[in-house]
């Protein structure tokens, strides 16, 4: 891993290699974890209705089954760390959906800055979905769409343009 603690971030060569196949992410939306700290704190697992994440204790790293995974976006919303987001390949575009806590809220169709680990701007996509906050200890969701591949290893935030 690199220098993750020093820096505070991931690279892409950290989570390349335990991404899922495109096949995976193409028929539904899958989780992908960047959780690295070995903590007490599961509330991904706990949260997940299929069971597709599961962890040898708690503090562990949580471990997600592609297969099993729904795409459902439970475990994003509750994570404290914001350490997880689903990614999908459908049939003209790439989609993540990220866990978000600033406001104001993007709107549906809205073109929003795409930012890497660290906040540089990487390109721009579209805004498909809005999923609000349902409690005050979750995320909102908010999915964005782009055409280039190579963004889903490096999009992990947004930026609203004239918020």
């Amino acid at each position: 891993m690199s220098n993750y603690l020093e820096k505070g971030y991931l690279e892409v060569s950290d989570i390349i290699h335990s991404f899922p196949s495109e096949d995976e992410f193409s028929v539904h939306p899958v989780a992908i974890s960047e959780c690295v700290q070995e903590i007490p704190c599961n509330p991904c697992v706990s949260s997940c209705p299929t069971k597709a994440i599961t962890m040898e204790d708690i503090s562990s790293i949580p471990i997600i089954n592609y297969k099993q995974c729904i795409g459902c976006g439970k475990c994003v919303q509750v994570c404290p760390g914001l350490a997880l987001f689903l990614v999908f390949k459908n049939k003209d575009s790439y989609e993540i959906t990220l866990p978000y806590e600033m406001l104001p809220l993007p709107k549906v169709l809205d073109e929003v800055y795409l930012l890497d680990r660290t906040g540089k701007r990487v390109g721009t996509g579209i805004v498909k979905r809005v999923k609000q906050v349902e409690k005050n200890t979750y995320s909102s969701l908010i999915t964005v769409s782009f055409k280039e591949k190579s963004l889903i290893y490096e999009v992990r935030n947004i930026g609203v343009k004239n918020g």
